[in-house]
């Protein structure tokens, strides 16, 4: 029977170098990929358009419900990156109910960047944020690659096909001795 299937993700698990941290995150933001565009306009043209020159850096951020001093004491070291990774559940449904369900992986490096102290109110829990950048992000969707990113390294992957492997090729390639001058 064909008709409307939509899917969603809903809820999801952090885990912090390799540790759960099940029920302790009320939230978390995943960093955005966003290109950096650069504009192009030139002589004869009658406008202007943009071309990709890279990426914006990723930041995200973690919403704490509690003070976690095992997690936290980590957080305060800026100078360490860390293995982030968010685990939630794709489902597919359609008007039979749910049809199919996939875990979604996304992997992160992060640094911590930000160390919160609290906003304390009478009555009221304290939630804390933590922000990080990130250097390297890849997102899995059962067992199939959606997107990898690794800044540090020069790869940007997408579905699975390497976009920047020429990009690297010319990069890291000794000159011959031809192209040297004298």
């Amino acid at each position: 029977m064909s008709g409307i299937q939509t899917a969603q993700v809903v809820n999801a698990t952090i885990y912090l170098n390799g540790k759960t941290l099940l029920g302790r995150a009320a939230e978390v933001k995943l960093p955005e990929i966003t290109a950096a565009m650069k504009e192009h306009s030139a002589l004869g043209m009658v406008g202007k358009f943009e071309l990709p020159a890279g990426f914006e850096k990723m930041e995200g951020e973690i919403v704490w419900n509690s003070f976690y001093a095992d997690v936290l004491k980590s957080q305060a070291d800026i100078f360490t990156a860390y293995s982030l990774q968010c685990r939630s559940s794709w489902e597919l449904w359609s008007s039979q109910g749910r049809d199919r369900e996939a875990p979604l992986v996304t992997f992160l490096t992060v640094q911590f960047k930000s160390f919160p102290l609290g906003e304390f109110k009478q009555h009221e829990g304290v939630s804390l944020t933590t922000k990080f950048s990130c250097t390297y992000v890849k997102q899995v969707l059962d067992g199939q690659d959606i997107l990898e990113l690794d800044v540090l390294a020069n790869i940007y992957k997408a579905g699975g096909r390497d976009l920047l492997s020429n990009y690297r090729c010319l990069l890291y390639t000794s000159p011959s001795p031809r192209d040297k001058r004298q």
